[in-house]
């Protein structure tokens, strides 16, 4: 959350005005029955709840229709992993997924405007893999003149190890992280650049829809992915939906304003309203923000209206 907006004096949303877990597990509930089968728990950053782990035994108890427990993850920046790893483990989480843009502080830092070192986050992966987290995935957004120079470090550093390193194009979420096309650095390039050293194949996706394009490296020590949010935009087989903190449903991460279920549950409605409304805007929604950038690229317009901001909503 950017220090300059978030800074000593601003009032922050008050805790009643905030989803209760009871909440979020019913609007997982009935999104389940939808069809719903993966649930991520993201921010801001989600350790800051107090008392996550009830929630992740709530949601852990939901059942998809034909009986299967829901695949549960968890989105963090590490800060706090270490001496939580075990405790969400315990609840019934199985899946992890770690924010870090750099293994050199300075340019960590920088990126993410954090007063934590990496060494931290790293502590906190290994405590992540000492409980039993397999597969823990590492998120690193690439920006041209900022990080890109640590795109092989980091390749370095987590191949041969359990973790899965992700490289994300860097995204206009927002409209304060002052984005502009030239700092975009092309998956493909980067894909590129790893190869040149660490001979990678394309594996096929793990499912259908899946954002990320799996490569493994070709002589068997782990795999990494890339995700093409700006120049390999995937609006037509997007499947994700976004609850916030105070209960707006968002049907795409580029939205400019959600739809107000917390009003609608504290007005009493049943949970069969609640269930038609969330059908409703699924399947009326028309959102393709990243398509319609692409084929717009020189034009700056597209880029003018208010959207929500990462740190409000998550990736």
């Amino acid at each position: 959350m950017p220090r300059e907006v978030f800074g000593r004096d601003y009032a922050f949303m008050p805790r009643a005005d905030m989803l209760t877990f009871e909440e979020i597990t019913r609007i997982a509930r009935i999104a389940v029955a939808h069809g719903v089968e993966k649930i991520r728990l993201t921010g801001g950053e989600p350790l800051l709840r107090r008392g996550l782990e009830e929630l992740i035994g709530m949601l852990g108890a939901l059942r998809t229709p034909d009986g299967r427990a829901l695949d549960m993850a968890l989105t963090t920046n590490g800060s706090a992993l270490a001496a939580r790893a075990q405790s969400l483990r315990d609840a019934g989480l199985r899946r992890i997924t770690v924010s870090l843009d750099s293994l050199d502080d300075a340019t960590f830092g920088a990126m993410n405007d954090v007063d934590f070192p990496v060494v931290e986050v790293l502590r906190g992966i290994a405590a992540a893999h000492d409980a039993g987290f397999d597969q823990i995935k590492i998120n690193m957004v690439v920006k041209a003149g900022q990080n890109e120079r640590d795109i092989l470090p980091m390749a370095r550093h987590f191949r041969g190890s359990s973790c899965i390193l992700r490289f994300i194009e860097f995204m206009d979420v927002g409209t304060t992280n002052g984005w502009k096309l030239d700092e975009v650095v092309p998956s493909a390039e980067i894909v590129r650049r790893i190869d040149a050293e660490m001979p990678l194949e394309e594996v096929a996706p793990n499912y259908n829809g899946e954002t990320s394009v799996r490569w493994r490296y070709r002589d068997g020590t782990g795999e990494i992915g890339v995700i093409s949010s700006v120049t390999g935009a995937f609006c037509h087989s997007c499947t994700r939906a976004r609850i916030s903190t105070e209960g707006k449903l968002y049907t795409c991460l580029f939205a400019s304003s959600g739809h107000d279920l917390r009003a609608m549950m504290r007005s009493g409605c049943s949970d069969e309203q609640l269930s038609t409304v969330i059908a409703r805007i699924w399947r009326t929604r028309t959102d393709r923000y990243s398509e319609l950038r692409s084929a717009h690229a020189d034009d700056s317009s597209t880029n003018t209206t208010r959207k929500i901001e990462m740190s409000y909503i998550g990736g």
